[in-house]
């Protein structure tokens, strides 16, 4: 069993008040200055080449799984400063609990994980259909968004009885925010058909639980999680046979004798 420290919402500092550490920092800057950089066309290159896509797989771009979750993304304007505020008071706080090491130790990690799982569904796809149904690959899961997810998922399961105000509203114990990371994720999933995507957030947050949820009173999240996954698995495949069925003009009908089977 691993110590996992504990507390309220006002116990760590999770607020704008109190020391920054450097590292948190240098973090935030890094994300801006490369967000900054896809407004430039000498940088835009250079920009495109960090982001994960395709081409980690295709040509060989491995340094991908690595750079992506640093590559600021998004429109400028209100939204990406919100996201850089709340990643900064996520990052600040589990930055003390883990201590610097462990820190980006389990955020490399748990984002190298997430970028396996979702390339490993791209290339699946690839071999399966020559035409993937989701036009841009990894947009849910790019830049600050994959941070993000991480550090929230992070904070749930070091600080489970903490209070926090979803949307600086809403009182939410910490250990909802897992299973709300899980849907929305599968509410962008719906708008962007981002399946890889979906498939790196499950695994990084799942990866999260793993890791830290054993004997913490969690436990009952990763069958929350088992369950949320199996049924965008469903989604996936009825999906899958609805073109499929397009594009032959096959006649699909589920079997009633062998439930859960299809017969065409």
């Amino acid at each position: 069993m691993r110590n996992i420290p504990t507390g309220r919402s006002g116990g760590f500092g999770f607020g704008l008040s109190g020391p920054v550490p450097r590292d948190v920092l240098i973090l935030l800057g890094i994300v801006f200055a490369t967000f900054s950089m896809s407004f430039f066309a000498v940088s835009a290159p250079l920009y495109r080449m960090l982001r994960l896509s395709p081409a980690a797989w295709q040509s060989g771009f491995l340094w991908q799984l690595v750079t992506y979750p640093f590559v600021g993304t998004g429109a400028p304007g209100i939204w990406f400063i919100l996201e850089l505020l709340i990643l900064f008071l996520f990052a600040r706080t589990v930055f003390y609990q883990l201590g610097r090491r462990k820190f980006w130790r389990l955020l490399i990690l748990l984002s190298l994980s997430a970028a396996v799982a979702a390339l490993a569904v791209d290339l699946i796809a690839s071999l399966v259909t020559d035409s993937r149904p989701w036009q841009q690959a990894f947009v849910l899961m790019q830049g600050q968004r994959m941070l993000l997810v991480l550090l929230i998922a992070l904070f749930a399961v070091l600080n489970q009885n903490a209070t926090i105000l979803l949307f600086f509203v809403l009182p939410v114990q910490a250990k909802w925010f897992l299973l709300l990371e899980i849907l929305f994720a599968f509410l962008g999933f719906l708008g962007t058909k981002d399946f890889p995507g979906l498939v790196g957030i499950c695994t990084g947050v799942g990866l999260t639980v793993a890791y830290f949820g054993r004997g913490t009173g969690i436990g009952l999240f990763s069958g929350a999680l088992r369950e949320l996954w199996l049924r965008a698995q469903a989604a996936w495949f009825r999906f899958q046979l609805g073109r499929v069925k397009q594009k032959r003009g096959m006649r699909i009908v589920p079997d009633d004798k062998n439930k859960g089977n299809w017969v065409h």
